[in-house]
């Protein structure tokens, strides 16, 4: 699962826990939990993110702690415009 590492640390900071005392919590250790609030591992298993959704006191239907869908690349824009990778024009 991508999970969003800014708002697990938001969560586990509102609640008053420390990064271990969450790990343990969670089953997990303080380095990995370290990990994912600083974005160097973005992917949790699910049964281990049930844990820290647990340990974070986050209803199963709550999603605040996984990350958001990616953006498309050709989006279009509120103008109409189009961003993102153009076509190679001919010359």
């Amino acid at each position: 699962m991508q999970v969003d590492g800014a708002a697990i640390r938001t969560r586990r900071k509102e609640l008053g826990l420390s990064r271990n005392e969450c790990a343990t919590a969670a089953g997990i250790s303080g380095p990995y939990l370290s990990q994912i609030e600083t974005g160097a591992r973005r992917k949790m298993r699910p049964p281990t993110y049930k844990r820290l959704r647990t340990a974070l006191q986050i209803q199963r239907d709550d999603h605040r702690l996984l990350a958001p869908p990616p953006e498309s690349q050709h989006r279009k824009d509120t103008d109409g415009s189009h961003r993102g990778a153009g076509r190679p024009h001919p010359e």
